[in-house]
């Protein structure tokens, strides 16, 4: 697979993601995808995006930085939302924060196999 088609791939999962359209995620997910270290395949995956757009209404994923090297993407997105309750435990209480998070993904294939996410708590924190 080539750099433009993966990264292709990845917007189209990041607009899937935006869209809520959660019966095409597996088109883009493994199915024994691993996130940070933990295997929760494709059905634990979907659960853990439905929690956070149910505590975050209008997340949305922008795509700030993208970097693909096959079978590798890394990016860098930035969110400007606001949770109604506690995010990350932080009480943000329906406040609106801006914050990034740094991901590095594995495709197996045309699908992603490996999630690495660190989520940039400290500018949330500075934010409260």
């Amino acid at each position: 697979m080539t750099v433009p088609d993966l990264s292709d791939i990845y917007r189209s999962y990041i607009a899937c993601l935006n869209k809520q359209d959660w019966q095409n995620l597996p088109q883009f997910i493994h199915d024994d995808v691993c996130y940070n270290g933990e295997g929760i395949g494709v059905s634990g995956y979907r659960k853990m995006l439905e929690k956070d757009f149910s505590e975050i209404p209008d997340l949305q994923f922008n795509i700030e930085l993208l970097v693909a090297d096959p079978a590798y993407i890394g990016a860098r997105l930035r969110f400007n939302c606001t949770p109604k309750g506690r995010f990350l435990g932080l009480d943000v209480n329906g406040r609106k924060v801006s914050f990034t998070e740094n991901v590095f993904y594995e495709f197996r294939g045309e699908r992603i196999g490996q999630v690495w996410s660190v989520i940039d708590k400290a500018a949330i924190e500075a934010q409260l």
